[in-house]
């Protein structure tokens, strides 16, 4: 992809956070990867949303090193980036304090899959990670913040190990959600996704606190009739004869 259309692509995900109400004032951030040259387009530190133009983005390399770009990175960079060479299915990420979403954060507990609509995006609970050690915030916070979302996806022996790309997001315990996709919108139309349905399973537990998850056979309907080779949602075509 060439760099300058990863800015501007990098750019409207970052003002779609802002349409959709998931982020105020300087809160949140996105960024892209171009896989070819190993180069990540993040939003700028602290700027303003209205004043934000495709030049303003900032480019670094995979280690986030700046590489262009007169202003500082996002506060997050070592999040981001992290997750790009851990992660190397996803090629977008964003990471907002949406309301309800950081509700489930702060609180520490996953958003259940109470239903169809959770199933449509999320193949299972949203995760939440560990909480960070006193050691890590006061080390280097930013990538232990990663760090802790790698971990919950790789699992333990208490937890299973997570798809990222059937559950694109993670709740990082105390803070709030990081999500991704394989493009930058798309991580940014998983963001708003993500909180109506945190919103959705906050009211659902408030009528009932006892609340069980879907099902098993009615997550998979309606997951894989969305996703993987034999997805039936929309248009499909048909292959081309002749």
């Amino acid at each position: 992809m060439q760099l300058k259309q990863l800015r501007e692509e990098v750019l409207e995900t970052n003002l779609e956070l802002v349409r959709r109400g998931l982020v105020l004032y300087t809160f949140g951030n996105a960024s892209g990867v171009d896989r070819e040259h190993g180069l990540v387009v993040i939003k700028p530190s602290g700027v303003d949303y209205d004043d934000l133009r495709p030049e303003h983005m900032v480019i670094t390399d995979l280690n986030g090193t700046v590489v262009d770009g007169e202003l500082s990175p996002s506060s997050d960079l070592d999040t981001h980036t992290l997750l790009y060479r851990e992660f190397p299915s996803i090629s977008g990420i964003v990471h907002t304090h949406s309301e309800f979403a950081t509700s489930f954060a702060q609180a520490g507990i996953p958003i259940p899959a109470f239903g169809t609509t959770h199933a449509d995006y999320f193949y299972g609970p949203v995760p939440v990670t560990a909480p960070l050690t006193d050691e890590a915030i006061a080390g280097r916070y930013v990538h232990e913040t990663g760090v802790a979302i790698v971990a919950r996806f790789h699992g333990d022996e208490f937890q299973p190990p997570v798809d990222p790309l059937a559950v694109p997001a993670c709740l990082v315990n105390g803070h709030a959600p990081f999500v991704w996709g394989k493009t930058p919108w798309e991580a940014a139309h998983n963001a708003v996704v993500l909180e109506a349905i945190a919103r959705m399973a906050y009211r659902t537990v408030t009528l009932e606190a006892n609340m069980m998850e879907v099902s098993q056979a009615l997550l998979d309907r309606h997951y894989f009739r969305k996703h993987g080779h034999s997805a039936t949602y929309g248009q499909i075509r048909a292959a081309s004869v002749g």
